[in-house]
């Protein structure tokens, strides 16, 4: 795929410009190694200094970059070099068209690929968490805007957790992405979000918190994809000490959309949601679930144009197969997820419901800066 390799090249490229210039290691994390990234998705990186280093690790970054950014005979163009000073410092830049993202000494970025992994395996089917995890991010990303946690949006850990959520609880009925995806928005579109925060273990009731009282999930307990012995041996491999800012927060904190970190739970993966955007996502997925309901009872004459449909901002976008992170157009037949479905105009569109769940976000805070990224994420 050339977009992989693009991306592989891209790593290489500032891995070698960090090791050599600072003497660091550096690690791709997130939806990249995950193989789970959008077309216009980051690549993150964390590099491993001295601990309680990372303010000069990343000050000494920016200065490569910077410089590498004047150099007229670089392998990569590379530009808008950028440190954003946070709990978490982050350098951010783009080299050849592709947003990097670097961190520092995030080694709880490592450990979530590393479980996140683990569970694809578990699943199998030819890489079915994977490929769901991939078309319902385009369709929250693309679709309905709700992806995104430095926007007050759902954070891509976030969304994986969910989605890792619906094969705990259903996977014995989850035969392909979009059986996953209507699966998806249906149980979240009903979730009681308002007195229930959304847990492996089961739901757990606001009520009970700053304790965490788990309650038996909705299918009883009984055919559950992970078990305990599963959750455990994965906590006590995967899950990162605490180190500085985070060690000071041991309870977990109470937002609008409340998703407890499989592996670390006084993390809630949903805090970066703003009020107003929790309205925008749920009304989001009420529009979703009900849109797709109506299309998959329909016959199998209409079902591939109707999808189309569904998915039109995201086929608009890169439907004729040309993508942001390559310079060579690549064949539509790389959209996973849809089937066989005759291609697109680019004249159709869904847009006659969006004012539905659009209209209950016009009130939604902006988060700005909001780097912290003890989510252990990468982005898209």
């Amino acid at each position: 795929v050339v977009s992989e390799e693009r991306r592989k090249a891209v790593i290489d490229y500032v891995q070698r410009l960090i090791r050599n210039y600072l003497g660091c290691e550096v690690f791709p994390f997130g939806s990249v190694p995950l193989k789970t990234y959008l077309p216009d998705g980051d690549i993150d990186l964390t590099a491993f200094g001295g601990l309680n280093f990372e303010e000069a690790l990343a000050n000494d970054a920016c200065s490569v970059l910077e410089r590498e950014d004047r150099n007229t005979a670089a392998e990569f163009v590379v530009k808008d070099v950028q440190l954003i000073r946070a709990e978490v410092k982050l350098v951010k830049c783009l080299v050849q068209n592709i947003v990097v993202d670097i961190s520092f000494n995030q080694l709880g970025g490592l450990c979530t690929l590393c479980f996140l992994e683990k569970v694809d395996r578990l699943i199998g089917q030819d890489h079915l968490f994977k490929r769901s995890i991939i078309l319902i991010k385009a369709w929250c990303y693309y679709e309905s805007r709700i992806l995104g946690a430095h926007h007050g949006l759902i954070s891509t850990y976030g969304l994986e957790t969910l989605v890792l959520y619906i094969f705990h609880l259903f996977h014995s009925f989850l035969d392909g992405p979009l059986a996953v995806l209507y699966k998806f928005l249906d149980y979240f579109s009903k979730f009681d979000w308002e007195n229930y925060c959304i847990s492996l273990n089961g739901p757990i009731p606001i009520s009970s918190l700053p304790d965490i009282v788990v309650e038996t999930p909705e299918n009883g307990g009984g055919d559950l994809l992970l078990s305990n012995d599963f959750l455990r041996e994965c906590v006590e491999k995967f899950s990162v000490p605490s180190r500085g800012f985070e060690a000071n927060s041991r309870i977990f904190p109470q937002k609008h959309l409340n998703i407890v970190d499989p592996l670390r739970e006084n993390n809630n993966l949903g805090r970066s949601v703003s009020k107003g955007n929790f309205y925008r996502i749920r009304s989001a997925f009420t529009y979703g679930a009900r849109k797709l309901g109506q299309i998959l009872s329909q016959s199998e004459e209409t079902l591939g144009d109707e999808l189309h449909k569904f998915f039109s901002n995201t086929l608009d976008r890169h439907g004729n197969g040309q993508r942001p992170d390559v310079q060579d157009p690549a064949p539509l037949s790389r959209f996973r997820g849809l089937g066989a479905t005759p291609s697109v105009s680019g004249t159709e569109s869904c847009q006659e419901d969006q004012n539905f769940y659009e209209s209950e976000s016009s009130n939604s805070s902006t988060v700005t800066g909001n780097y912290r990224s003890s989510d252990n994420e990468g982005s898209l």
